[in-house]
């Protein structure tokens, strides 16, 4: 049973997660590398306010994470070792931001990406709602907030709004179950950084070959 206080703190951490995300964070007209710096800073802010309870550094995390996101690579490597995916992967080499793939992969991903989303929702969000409304209405509720965070980002990139906060929700609720699974935000934070990273890196891999193809 959930207490009225709890209650309203989760509807305060949804709302405030949402209000950035598709509100405060678009109207400030940064750049990249100001978006990084802008979603590190709030994420931060935002596990001081609500109240981080995610065990981040655990042998299990680490085994489950590390599991995960070596099945994503081979994914990936798979997909660039094949002709027909990697004609399709070249289309979407030039959808990275203004910053080198090195930059984007090693720093923005990272840091503007992964440590952002994975402390407000693994580690502050999620573990708030499984103790306010209990584990499985925890997990649908993070994961449809996770999709509704990238509202914005799909307009920005011209992608199809319902389709990216579906896929993205589907991936909330992976990364909801990894943490729950593995008692640890290090597992998901891998995974995420696996899929995020392999999906900026593939499609340039893509491109590099067919360059040297035609060589």
């Amino acid at each position: 049973m959930s207490d009225g206080g709890g209650v309203a703190k989760s509807a305060a951490a949804i709302a405030t997660a949402l209000l950035w995300s598709n509100g405060l964070l678009p109207r400030l007209g940064l750049d990249v590398r100001g978006r990084t710096a802008a979603n590190a800073g709030f994420a931060t802010g935002y596990a001081l306010v609500f109240g981080s309870r995610a065990n981040w550094w655990s042998v299990r995390g680490l085994r489950y994470g590390l599991a995960s996101a070596a099945v994503v690579v081979a994914g990936y490597g798979a997909a660039v070792a094949v002709p027909g995916v990697r004609s399709r992967l070249r289309e979407f080499a030039d959808r990275g931001p203004d910053v080198t793939p090195a930059e984007w992969i090693a720093v923005h991903i990272p840091i503007g990406t992964v440590y952002s989303e994975e402390l407000v929702f693994r580690g502050t969000l999620d573990p708030l709602l499984d103790t306010t409304f209990g584990t499985r209405a925890g997990i649908l509720l993070g994961a449809s907030t996770f999709g509704l965070w990238h509202i914005h980002p799909a307009r920005a990139a011209g992608d199809s709004v319902p389709v990216t906060v579906a896929a993205t929700a589907l991936g909330g609720l992976v990364f909801g179950l990894l943490r729950r699974r593995s008692d640890s935000a290090a597992a998901p934070a891998l995974l995420h950084l696996a899929v995020n990273a392999g999906g900026a890196l593939a499609p340039w891999l893509a491109a590099r070959w067919a360059h040297r193809s035609t060589r």
